[in-house]
């Protein structure tokens, strides 16, 4: 295999770090998950994503919808609640999860030998 330039290799690690950046770590892409799969309120995503401290998600939730990930809808009813929802830009993300997804279950029966 041939050795890559530099020029060449930065240009695909910036945009790969970009990403992780906005997705990366242990809980955003989960959460994003939960959103899609329809929990919208806060208490719901908590409950549907196990070992999620509620800081956790607070500031994961801040996160993605600084990124247009999640939109947050303030409901002005009583009590007063938050909707959380994917937003389109979110859409663009579905291959990469479902290409994560199988990677995944193939990689666990792999391990597993199941």
């Amino acid at each position: 295999m041939e050795k890559k330039e530099h020029k060449d290799c930065m240009s695909v690690l910036v945009p790969v770090r970009d990403t992780l950046d906005v997705i990366g770590g242990k809980w955003k892409l989960l959460i994003l998950i939960s959103v899609w799969e329809g929990n919208k309120y806060f208490r719901e995503i908590e409950r549907s994503i196990p070992k999620l401290s509620t800081k956790v998600l607070a500031k994961e939730l801040k996160d993605l919808e600084a990124n247009k990930l999640i939109s947050r809808k303030v409901i002005d009813d009583y009590p007063v609640r938050i909707e959380y929802t994917v937003t389109k830009h979110t859409k663009t993300l579905q291959n990469v999860i479902e290409t994560l997804r199988d990677w995944g279950m193939n990689h666990r029966k792999k391990i597993l030998g199941k």
